[in-house]
């Protein structure tokens, strides 16, 4: 299966040299049947020619990013060493209410 979600410039940069590992994401109705063996293909929002397409490795499931965050190394969310990453930089991205009504996931990907 090919999934499609927005990723800005950065994240994706990271995903492309080795650096980030996961993408974090709510697990809502269209993220909930992602699995292993799946594609994802990022489009930067603001560029739609900016276009990276990865292979699902593994998907975690978690009921909370503070859960995620106490579990994955933060190197490879997307933070570098300089970085003290916080569960609270999520709300950005996703409000709490729905953070606790669907969980988040952790999805593992490579080139």
């Amino acid at each position: 299966m090919l999934y499609t979600m927005h990723l800005y410039k950065e994240p994706m940069n990271m995903i492309r040299l080795g650096l980030k590992k996961y993408e974090l994401r709510l697990n809502d109705e269209k993220r909930q049947n992602i699995k292993k063996g799946d594609k994802i293909e990022f489009i930067d929002p603001k560029d739609e020619r900016n276009r990276l397409t990865v292979s699902v490795k593994a998907v975690k499931h978690y009921p909370s990013f503070k859960e995620l965050y106490d579990d994955l190394p933060l190197s490879e969310i997307g933070y570098n060493e300089k970085e003290a990453g916080s569960p609270r930089d999520m709300d950005i991205y996703y409000p709490q209410e729905k953070q606790e009504k669907y969980g988040v996931l952790a999805i593992k990907v490579a080139l």
